[in-house]
């Protein structure tokens, strides 16, 4: 079996972000925060980098763990925010949908509120104060079956 994990990258915000997203979802981060500085062969790294994220993990439930890592400028890393990558959650209630789509899209962009959609389901989506995009979808109907 195969799983699949969002991997993040992002422009020294990794750490920011991060605490926002385990305010969000809660848990703890596996084995931590780890830096560029504490690397070995760093050494050469400008300063403002050393303290920049080499690699964070938060498990979110169901097997999903959010990851990420910070770019080094020195080393020839450029962010480009995008819109080609969405992380698509399938809360189990309308209500967990609801508080998702609330408190991630604080002070984001909301691209389509989160309400009943035509094809049945209750969908929104939005860009997070980081540029990630995130889905938003519960469906009651696929929510039952999948209890079966």
């Amino acid at each position: 079996m195969t799983t699949m994990n969002p991997y993040f990258n992002f422009d020294g915000k990794t750490e920011e972000a991060f605490n926002f997203y385990k305010s969000v979802f809660g848990g703890e981060f596996l084995g931590g925060i780890h830096k560029m500085g504490d690397a070995p062969g760093t050494e050469d790294l400008p300063e403002e980098e050393k303290n920049r994220v080499m690699h964070v993990s938060l498990p979110i439930g169901g097997g999903t763990i959010l990851m990420a890592s910070d770019n080094c400028p020195s080393m020839g890393h450029q962010l480009t925010e995008g819109n080609n990558v969405y992380i698509s959650l399938h809360p189990d209630s309308r209500e967990e949908a609801d508080r998702l789509f609330n408190e991630l899209s604080a002070e984001g962009k909301v691209e389509m509120p989160i309400a009943d959609a035509f094809w049945g389901d209750y969908f929104g989506s939005f860009q997070d104060k980081f540029g990630i995009h995130w889905m938003v979808n519960y469906n009651a109907e696929y929510n039952r079956n999948s209890e079966k």
